[in-house]
């Protein structure tokens, strides 16, 4: 396999359109690495200047320590599985994965083994005769996999693939592919708007937004210590809730003010906070990290909204005037619309965001 680099990566469309900004990303040799962001962050393009489907206007491209910014898709030796799989309606299911082997003359019998080896991995093998309109949407990504596979390139490229399937079988496919990964040891950059399937699947996760990567690195890190806000809100399901709150001085200690409620901050945060005494800054809480606790005499005042119960978990949709947030808690208690609910945020894993620039007050960048 080989290391993918980019460096100071930039993509300009005509009438000056930026898709992608200085992008400067490494995928180690091996390595499982997903580029995430909403529509038009510039991932698929930044994965289709890897594939060579899309000229590099400014930077360098390096795969396996040579400079590929002007050497065509076919010599990349890289393979890339597409949204719509692409596959070949009038040929079957072997002839489909065959038919990049055989446009570059290999022999016959190293075709057959090299499918036969792809169709046991992925455990199509009694699929191989048929045409592509007589498989599920799951069998014909294992065939856009497989077809894939067979080539043994130095990197895999996968531009959304589960996105057509339904979300079981896209659970079942994250495995999949996963595990995939871990038994040919293979490098992959795989494009996903899926933050789940970024947190499951990637050991390095590139969060971008407008062309631009927000933060580089693996999935706990994002989820723990997002950089700014985008990435506390983008990472994370249900999301990061955000207030808007005031910190102000009182009794010997700090304050936040959402003009509902008031907490005292905890020790632990309070200095991050000492330079924004008097300014508005973004309050940041995880939906479980809120406990609720009716007992409390500081704490988050809400009316609940809507209720979620998820069996194992609840998510409560509470208003607290202000705004509306997330709790996520154990089914310890029934929850009614209206009524009133109390939470306590966990200190220790709340986050506060500079109001101007979104950028993380406290905690590790």
């Amino acid at each position: 396999m080989a290391t993918v680099e980019l460096k100071s990566i930039s993509k300009v469309y005509e009438g000056n359109v930026q898709a992608v900004k200085n992008a400067n990303i490494t995928v180690q040799d091996k390595e499982f690495v997903v580029l995430v962001g909403p529509s038009g962050c510039g991932k698929t393009t930044t994965l289709r200047m890897i594939a060579g489907l899309e000229d590099i206007t400014g930077g360098e491209l390096y795969i396996d320590g040579k400079l590929v910014n002007d050497v065509p898709p076919k010599d990349r030796d890289i393979a890339m599985v597409f949204q719509n799989y692409a596959l070949y309606p009038h040929m079957t299911v072997y002839d489909n994965m065959a038919f990049g082997l055989k446009i570059r003359k290999f022999q016959k019998e190293e075709i057959k083994n090299r499918v036969d080896e792809a169709a046991r991995i992925l455990d199509i093998e009694e699929l191989l005769d048929r045409k592509p309109k007589a498989l599920s949407g799951g069998q014909r990504q294992r065939v856009a996999v497989g077809r894939a596979i067979v080539r043994k390139p130095k990197v895999f490229l996968f531009d959304e693939p589960l996105s057509n399937l339904d979300a079981k079988l896209r659970v079942q496919m994250r495995a999949e592919i996963s595990g995939l990964h871990n038994r040919l040891q293979a490098t992959m950059v795989y494009v996903t708007h899926d933050q789940v399937e970024a947190m499951t699947m990637g050991d390095k996760i590139v969060v971008m937004r407008d062309g631009v990567i927000q933060q580089i690195g693996d999935p706990l890190t994002l989820y723990n210590n997002p950089v700014n806000r985008f990435v506390a809100g983008f990472i994370g399901s249900p999301p990061m809730n955000f207030m808007a709150v005031k910190v102000s001085e009182e009794g010997g200690g700090l304050v936040i003010d959402e003009g509902n409620f008031k907490l005292n901050v905890d020790s632990s945060v309070a200095d991050y906070l000492k330079p924004y005494v008097g300014k508005e800054v973004i309050f940041g809480v995880r939906p479980e990290d809120l406990t609720y606790d009716q007992s409390a005499a500081a704490a988050i005042k809400t009316s609940v909204q809507v209720v979620e119960p998820l069996g194992a978990e609840i998510h409560v949709y509470v208003d607290t005037g202000s705004h509306v947030i997330i709790a996520r808690t154990p089914p310890t208690h029934v929850f009614e619309v209206g009524e009133e609910a109390k939470f306590i945020p966990s200190w220790d894993r709340v986050r506060f965001f500079d109001v101007e620039t979104e950028q993380a007050i406290n905690g590790e960048s």
